[in-house]
């Protein structure tokens, strides 16, 4: 999982921004109940959707939630999170994917993984995180050996690939591994009938997220000498763009033939993040308060830092600016104390007073990852604490709000 899928809390309406956090910290909470603190480091964007696609076929219960004690990364809030099965396939199959990516960065000998010493200690975390998933896969009746055989042919399949090779001879592996994933939520939910339709959603989403990954990382492998996909097999950036886009239309198909009690969530993530996640890879359109540049802009992928397991091996903090949450597995939907408009003080009661400057770093980042500096109406100033106003949420032409509405839409 790469890391595609990361949504704007402006897009994320009708509660679903708190269904999202919920996901998000059962993905990491279970990967600790489960595997160890350690295990925690994997925790990334695309692996809750295998939780999120669990729980849209099933009925609700009060058992799929529980409430978490405080985490520092939620601003030391308690919160919703999922349980079950699906934040367990979703802790699994993260697991096997983020060893098969510290391997993948131990071939390349990437960074600091250059050296002998820290390569070895890699392989071996990579190699307890395999053993830990296959557990896991045990456990739920899923067999995390398609996964890893993805894995062990993708080096294979790169050292044969040359010009003139089909690009999607290259992502088949991962478009494999991501079927087997998709497919299993159903058996999960007992919804033996979405097996079919959610396998070829997950070919589709492997896909897409091998091509916005290569499409992400073609300048800086060009200039490290790195392999590539799109520049090693000659494919241009004309063509990965209509794959893409074929592989958005086929997800949203497949969707459509797929049985769920509730599958608003899914719907928005699937149907439109993925879009805006093309369209950001690709420099064409992207959230304005996020500073979304050509390739995502500030700081890689969404202006959140590098993939879910280059540098901060959380991705550039997946919790950082998402929503409700300065940063943190399962924000409650409510920004943190200090990041946002505060009530009104009691008449005669003393105004707050300056944050120092550490704190008011904290709160900046918190206000530009959650839009606030851009488009709220009011909030509360990093430093003096001050009523401020977003800078363009009264401009006709701001569009940077625009609600992604779960709709009975043409797509």
């Amino acid at each position: 999982m790469f890391g595609i899928v990361k949504p704007c809390g402006h897009r994320l309406t009708d509660g679903l921004k708190t269904e999202w956090m919920a996901h998000l910290c059962g993905l990491c909470l279970a990967l600790r109940s489960d595997h160890g603190q350690f295990s925690r480091v994997v925790t990334n964007y695309d692996g809750l959707i295998v939780s999120v696609l669990t729980e849209a076929q099933t009925e609700r219960t009060a058992d799929q939630r529980r409430t978490a004690g405080p985490c520092p990364l939620r601003g030391m809030r308690t919160a919703p999170v999922a349980r079950g099965e699906g934040a367990r396939l979703a802790a699994t199959v993260s697991l096997v994917l983020a060893s098969a990516k510290v391997r993948d960065h131990v071939a390349d000998r990437d960074g600091l993984l250059k050296r002998r010493p820290l390569a070895a200690a890699a392989r071996r975390v990579a190699t307890g995180w395999d053993r830990a998933g296959a557990r896991g896969g045990v456990e739920l009746g899923f067999d995390t050996a398609v996964l890893v055989d993805a894995v062990d042919r993708q080096p294979e399949i790169e050292a044969l690939a040359g010009l003139g090779t089909p690009i999607l001879t290259v992502t088949e592996p991962t478009e494999s591994a991501t079927a087997a994933a998709f497919a299993h939520t159903a058996v999960l939910a007992g919804r033996p009938g979405n097996q079919r339709p959610l396998a070829e959603a997950g070919r589709l989403f492997g896909r897409l997220a091998h091509l916005l990954d290569a499409v992400e990382d073609q300048r800086a492998d060009a200039a490290s000498g790195a392999w590539n996909p799109l520049t090693a097999t000659g494919t241009s950036g004309t063509e990965a763009r209509r794959l893409a886009d074929d592989a958005v239309h086929g997800i949203r198909l497949a969707l459509r033939d797929a049985e769920f009690t509730d599958g608003r969530l899914a719907h928005v993530l699937l149907a439109h993040e993925l879009r805006a996640s093309v369209d950001r890879a690709f420099g064409t359109t992207g959230c304005a308060h996020g500073g979304h540049g050509e390739h995502g802009g500030q700081g890689g992928r969404d202006g959140h830092g590098d993939g879910p397991y280059g540098g901060n091996p959380y991705g550039g903090n997946p919790y950082a600016g998402t929503p409700g949450a300065p940063g943190g597995p399962g924000g409650p939907g409510r920004t943190p104390p200090g990041l946002g408009p505060n009530p009104e003080p009691e008449p005669g009661s003393p105004k707050p007073g300056r944050r120092g400057f550490w704190a008011g770093c904290a709160a900046f980042v918190g206000l530009c990852c959650t839009c606030k500096l851009c488009c709220a109406s009011e909030y509360e100033g990093p430093w003096s604490r001050k009523k401020r106003e977003g800078c363009c949420h009264k401009l006709d032409s701001c569009d940077c709000c625009d609600s992604c509405e779960c709709c009975d839409c043409s797509c």
